[in-house]
């Protein structure tokens, strides 16, 4: 075969898709219990979306996304994140009117057109949640909760860390950006070309950088909290004061900036020391100028996206494991299958795991099978049963068996499927 998948892009096996089923249910079963309903949103977007949201001078606008004109000339582009999405969604559903106090969750791929490394494809996964309608400290400190209790689900609260930080409001940050290219300009040879550029469109991004000499350079910056006007000082501390009290240990990042230019006030990481240089599963923060800029009224919101790719490589791919049935239907003969059909289906109705083999192998074939398979018993549906109107049921694990009426089967394993749950 000479087609092969694309650069980036990977198969999700059986085997593998156990582990995002576990994520997927650990994010259902957390995110519901905080309130939040899920939401699906379309994999393609218009550009502008994207382009009027993350903004014009990120990475993501200006090199990573996936973006072509459609056969009616529209430029549309594969999503690269999903709160611009979901704000989106929001207003043009009437979600701002009907449930302007909304929580959303929501799970799925992501498409960004960079270099492939360790737990970053150009097809990877996000699960996310924003909440819209609330700009008290409360709500902030809920939805950093709510991400603690998700990894601590996992059992990975051991193994991450927390670190928030303040951008303040747009005042704070116009402060603050005139006092870093103020600091950064006599600088400015020192940083890659990037952030040369950088420097003049976008003086935040510089401080993200994770060039080696950028991060040098930036050192000794000024501290952006230094500039927070009093309100958003007062906010930052509360939720802080909020997560202590909640017993949410953090830490405070005064350099972390995000990548993205909507964010304000609040901005969090949830970082591992076990995946090297790309440590952050986690990442989001309080956008509130979002809505109002995608064309909404001004509703406050905040939220935050999780690495599926990342939190596999957390988790390990033994972190859940294929269900064993209880039991596999053996048989011989035309008749014995018809049988053993029969009974599977029964018991598959009251929620059993039965195993079967359409193939008439012989038996010591059927139950090498059933021992691969893990099952606890295997039901032995032989000529000599179908005629006596019974089946065998063995016990492999103890080694007993148990001759049983048909009418008996599905009682007993019943009883035996109670006892295991």
């Amino acid at each position: 075969m000479d087609i092969r998948k694309l650069k980036g892009f990977r198969d999700i096996l059986p085997g593998e898709a156990l582990v995002w089923q576990h994520i997927e249910a650990a994010a259902r079963r957390v995110f519901g219990l905080y309130g939040f309903e899920e939401i699906r949103l379309p994999l393609l977007e218009e550009t502008r979306l994207f382009s009027r949201s993350i903004g014009e001078a990120t990475d993501i606008v200006e090199k990573e996304m996936y973006t072509f004109a459609d056969t009616g000339g529209t430029s549309v582009t594969l999503r690269p994140e999903g709160t611009a999405s979901a704000v989106r969604a929001y207003l043009e559903n009437g979600l701002h009117r009907t449930d302007p106090k909304a929580k959303l969750y929501y799970m799925g791929p992501m498409f960004r057109r960079e270099r492939p490394q360790k737990g970053r494809l150009r097809q990877f996964h996000q699960v996310g949640a924003e909440c819209f309608g609330w700009d008290e400290p409360g709500a902030d400190a809920d939805v950093l909760c709510l991400l603690w209790d998700f990894f601590g689900d996992l059992g990975l609260s051991g193994r991450v860390s927390l670190e928030v930080n303040s951008l303040g409001c747009a005042p704070d940050r116009s402060r603050y950006v005139g006092r870093l290219r103020e600091h950064l300009r006599p600088r400015a040879e020192g940083l890659c070309e990037n952030c040369r550029r950088r420097l003049e469109v976008n003086p935040l991004r510089v401080i993200d950088c994770k060039s080696v000499h950028c991060r040098e350079v930036t050192a000794d910056v000024p501290s952006l909290l230094d500039d927070l006007c009093g309100d958003c000082a007062d906010h930052f501390a509360r939720v802080r004061r909020l997560l202590d009290l909640q017993g949410v240990p953090h830490a405070v990042n005064p350099r972390m900036v995000r990548g993205l230019d909507y964010y304000n006030r609040t901005t969090f990481e949830l970082l591992s020391g076990d995946l090297g240089a790309q440590n952050a599963v986690a990442a989001g923060g309080r956008y509130d100028g979002l809505v109002e800029t995608l064309g909404g009224p001004a509703v406050p919101a905040l939220g935050f996206g999780l690495g599926v790719e990342r939190l596999i490589l957390l988790l390990g791919a033994d972190a859940a494991s294929r269900p064993r049935p209880l039991v596999t239907l053996i048989h011989h003969g035309a008749e014995g299958l018809e049988r053993a059909l029969v009974l599977r289906r029964e018991l598959l109705g009251r929620g059993i795991l039965a195993d079967i083999d359409y193939e008439s192998r012989s038996f010591k074939a059927q139950f090498r099978a059933a021992d691969r398979a893990g099952s606890r018993f295997a039901l032995v549906l032989g000529e000599d049963e179908v005629a006596a109107g019974t089946a065998a049921l063995k016990d492999l694990g103890a080694g007993t068996q148990e001759v049983l009426a048909v009418s008996d089967v599905v009682r007993r394993l019943t009883e035996a499927s109670s006892v295991d749950s």
